[in-house]
């Protein structure tokens, strides 16, 4: 039997701010029961209480859940609360990310650099894993998972060795969790966002390097563009997927960038 859009249960990370928060807050105003997860209980219930009461249940549809991506017996208990609370996983937005200092390639500590592996990598790889072992059993069988790529998955910013690393192997954490999930109804897609306009973007708005040296602003895009793009590669069937979307300020440097 198909499910209903109130039967359908969605876990985002990164949910306490950004792109994030707005990519949960919009799943649940569509009628999704979400989990809110991210590092700070207070953020993720701030998230929560943003989004007011649109079907006057949210205590039944929303969950916050605190998790640490980066520690695989975080992740595991994250999986296993909405197991207990919701029964099932139809979506999983691997949205949890860090940037790390832009300074030159070879004074980026070592820290920062397994930081940014852990977190934008790992954690990524540490959520898609649960959801498998979830979606292939439960019935209906299968879901969507989406990965936030980011524009640096494409095209580098001067001084982004790790960031740019990272999101250029979640491409092929897409790819291949996209392959493995083709026979168990598991659908995998990535969406490349560009200068949304989040706390940790307003820098861009002031300037930022370009890689001819200068510093100049660059154009930014309201956020809820992104969320709502992630929406809509949510709310397909499973016989259809969306593989790669990018979704970005038209204004801003990337087709040429560099």
């Amino acid at each position: 039997m198909p499910l209903t859009p109130h039967d359908r249960i969605a876990i985002v990370t990164g949910a306490g701010s950004g792109i994030g928060r707005a990519t949960a807050q919009a799943l649940l105003a569509d009628g999704w029961r979400v989990a809110f997860t991210g590092r700070r209980a207070d953020a993720l219930a701030e998230s929560v209480a943003a989004c007011g009461d649109p079907f006057g249940d949210i205590d039944h549809r929303a969950l916050a859940v605190p998790c640490d991506v980066t520690q695989a017996d975080s992740v595991t208990a994250l999986f296993a609360a909405v197991h207990l609370r919701f029964g099932r996983l139809d979506f999983l937005f691997n949205n949890a990310g860090v940037f790390t200092p832009g300074v030159a390639l070879e004074d980026l500590a070592l820290a920062q650099w397994q930081a940014a592996v852990d977190t934008n990598l790992t954690g990524a790889f540490l959520c898609t894993q649960q959801a498998f072992r979830q979606m292939k059993t439960q019935v209906p069988r299968g879901g969507r998972i989406v990965n936030n790529g980011s524009i640096s998955a494409h095209a580098p910013r001067p001084n982004s060795v790790a960031y740019t690393a990272t999101k250029h192997a979640m491409t092929g954490l897409t790819k291949a969790a996209a392959l493995d999930g083709r026979a168990h109804d598991i659908a995998v897609g990535q969406i490349d966002i560009g200068n949304a306009v989040t706390a940790i973007s307003a820098g861009m708005a002031t300037g930022m390097p370009q890689a001819d040296g200068s510093v100049r602003p660059e154009a930014r895009m309201d956020v809820q563009h992104a969320a709502r793009a992630v929406l809509h590669m949510a709310n397909l069937p499973l016989e259809a997927n969306v593989m790669f979307m990018t979704v970005m300020a038209t204004q801003m440097p990337f087709v040429g960038r560099g």
